[in-house]
């Protein structure tokens, strides 16, 4: 078992800045990811890591402005999020899964992710 604990949330206007972390209790795992959910839809990939390799993969409406990145001597995963939009509002979840190596692919897929933190709110004004 994996604890993931998500800080860093809060309320921006739009353009500005925020930086979410995620503190696992172990960061054994070589696959983690950024995950989010906003009222009345489903749960999306925002962002994915291969820590042992730094190989990303961001979903399209975050490339350029998003960045998933990793602190092993902390056991912490950030995600930092630049010029905001409203529709970035959301619930933001940290995840991890078992299953990985480095040669997984990295699909942005909700389902492959087994390990979940309980998220931190993400508010964005116009």
């Amino acid at each position: 078992q994996v604890q993931l604990v998500e800080s860093g949330g809060g309320s921006v206007q739009a353009g500005g800045s925020l930086r979410l972390s995620c503190v696992a209790s172990r960061m054994i795992y070589t696959c983690m990811g950024w995950f989010r959910q906003a009222p009345g839809k489903e749960r999306e990939a925002v962002a994915e890591i291969l820590i042992a390799t730094g190989r990303r993969r961001y979903d399209d409406s975050v490339q350029d402005r998003f960045t998933i990145s990793p602190d092993k001597d902390k056991n912490t995963l950030y995600l930092q999020m630049n010029s905001l939009k409203p529709e970035d509002t959301a619930m933001y979840f940290c995840a991890a899964r078992s299953s990985c190596s480095i040669y997984s692919l990295l699909l942005l897929r909700v389902g492959d992710y087994n390990y979940w933190g309980q998220g931190t709110q993400v508010t964005v004004s116009s």
